[in-house]
């Protein structure tokens, strides 16, 4: 059987925080449902952020009311603390993922916290998701770590500073650790040397990476990924996003396009190529702008 290779569709969330357009729930509801239609079984739906910082991420209590649990698929809401874990909770999200950084500096500006503050903050949660977990269940839970390959702010990040990182989530007990090419700095003999440091801090835990295109290198870096053993993998519908507190970070890779790199390839990902890149331009026009995504304009090979 050809290698299966899971993509955690986060278009919803990091693909529509960046843009100007603020889309309406009921759009964000719609997005959720067609990207569903099209294979996408993890979707990141919400993140459980002040509206007054993320306006594209406001009533993420209404898009997840209208998605109601359903077999085989999981709705990730993603939290910056402990206050957003309690909204997370609420709503009966599938999964909560919580963001960390690499660096002080990218912590500070994202959430008002240090390194050693957020860890904190996550072992808190982690203990309370336990405690949960022993009486009346409690939805899954992943960490992923910002600022990977490179901060704004800080500038380069060293290999032990993500081993420190990935180690420390992994004394929490943290079962599934991502990897954020947070504002797309990274290259593919990077993304190798750190992905096998990080299996070494944390062997037992499943890694997740997530990678952006601003500097045009997200698909290399995916490859870089897949060949250093990695199974799971974030995209974005159409391309679309970015970070609002990294400047200049633009677009996530898009999944349309890892999916046809990964089809072609002979690996196996779930999706459907042509519903998704009809997604990615509808996504474009409800965005008043074309998706920026390669397939999105070119289409898919060969065509039928």
């Amino acid at each position: 059987m050809s290698r299966f290779i899971q993509i955690v569709e986060v278009g919803p969330r990091d693909g529509l925080q960046n843009e100007k357009a603020v889309l309406e729930p009921a759009v964000r509801v719609d997005l959720v449902r067609r990207l569903e239609a099209a294979g996408a079984r993890r979707i990141e739906a919400v993140s459980f952020v002040h509206p007054k910082y993320v306006p594209q991420m406001a009533g993420a209590e209404e898009v997840m009311a209208a998605l109601p649990h359903a077999a085989g698929r999981s709705r990730i809401g993603l939290v910056l603390n402990g206050k957003g874990y309690d909204r997370a909770l609420a709503t009966g999200v599938d999964e909560v993922n919580v963001s960390v950084a690499a660096t002080d500096g990218f912590g500070l500006k994202n959430q008002g916290l240090s390194v050693k503050d957020q860890l904190a903050m996550l072992g808190e949660i982690v203990a309370r998701r336990h405690n949960a977990a022993a009486s009346d269940g409690a939805p899954s839970l992943s960490a992923m770590i910002s600022c990977v390959w490179g901060c704004p702010f800080e500038g380069e990040v060293s290999v032990d500073q993500v081993t420190d990182m990935v180690g420390a989530l992994a004394d929490l007990g943290v079962a599934e650790i991502g990897l954020a090419d947070t504002i797309g700095a990274g290259d593919p003999w990077a993304v190798t040397r750190k992905v096998e440091a990080a299996r070494k801090a944390a062997p037992d835990a499943v890694l997740r990476l997530h990678f952006h295109d601003t500097r045009n290198t997200g698909l290399a870096n995916a490859y870089a990924g897949v060949e250093a053993g990695i199974d799971v993998l974030d995209a974005s519908v159409g391309g679309i996003g970015g970070c609002p507190f990294a400047p200049g970070a633009t677009g996530n890779i898009a999944t349309e396009d890892l999916v046809y790199m990964l089809a072609r390839s002979g690996f196996e990902t779930g999706y459907d190529l042509d519903a998704l890149i009809a997604t990615a331009r509808w996504i474009g026009e409800a965005l008043g702008r074309p998706a920026p995504s390669a397939l999105s304009r070119a289409g898919g090979f060969p065509r039928h």
